[in-house]
């Protein structure tokens, strides 16, 4: 009895830049995204986009805060964090270099893609944090990128009132508010 090979086209940006909908592109595969967020996924990524925006005035860095902004990772990966710092120059279109921090706002159809595959793009392409934001339990997980370019899980270091602070490569910080966050 023969086998016959399943077929799996290999996309790339070029590609993926002509598609219509809300699209992912993971080494030359397509991922559909769900459906738009529902109101607290929605009400999570702007109070992280306050609370960063916040910060970066304060500190008056060189970094941006963006929200759902293409990062073209390589020639066949583009991935869409829910928000993410960017450092430094400033894409005039998409993002092309790694971003400093990313955050993901967990639904029930993304979970299991930003704790395992996410995670694992995120922690290959060095990006030096990356927060998993639950809305559901109003839980936060940090994992740091320690100097071996793997990911510690620094989660234990928010404390029980959720006011931390995360420090950036560059010297800026950016304040966090778990509860306010969950508001």
């Amino acid at each position: 009895m023969s086998t016959v090979r399943k077929f799996r086209p290999h996309y790339t940006v070029s590609d993926y830049q002509h598609w219509e909908g809300n699209w992912e592109l993971w080494y030359g595969t397509a991922i559909a995204m769900s459906p738009s967020p529902f109101a607290p996924h929605e009400r999570a990524v702007a109070k992280f986009v306050a609370q960063i925006d916040s910060s970066l005035t304060n500190g008056k860095c060189d970094c941006a805060v963006y929200a759902g902004l293409d990062w073209i990772v390589q020639h066949d990966t583009v991935v869409r964090p829910d928000v993410m710092i960017v450092c430094g120059n400033q894409p005039t279109r998409h993002l092309e270099k790694p971003p400093v921090l990313a955050i993901e706002v967990l639904s029930e159809s993304t979970a299991t893609k930003d704790n395992g595959a996410k995670r694992e793009l995120y922690e290959n392409q060095r990006v030096e944090h990356y927060l998993i934001a639950d809305t559901a339990e109003r839980f936060i997980r940090w994992f740091a990128l320690q100097s071996s370019g793997k990911y510690r899980d620094a989660s234990n270091s928010i404390p029980d009132d959720g006011l931390f602070s995360v420090s950036l490569s560059d010297g800026c910080v950016i304040y966090f508010d778990r509860k306010g966050a969950f508001a």
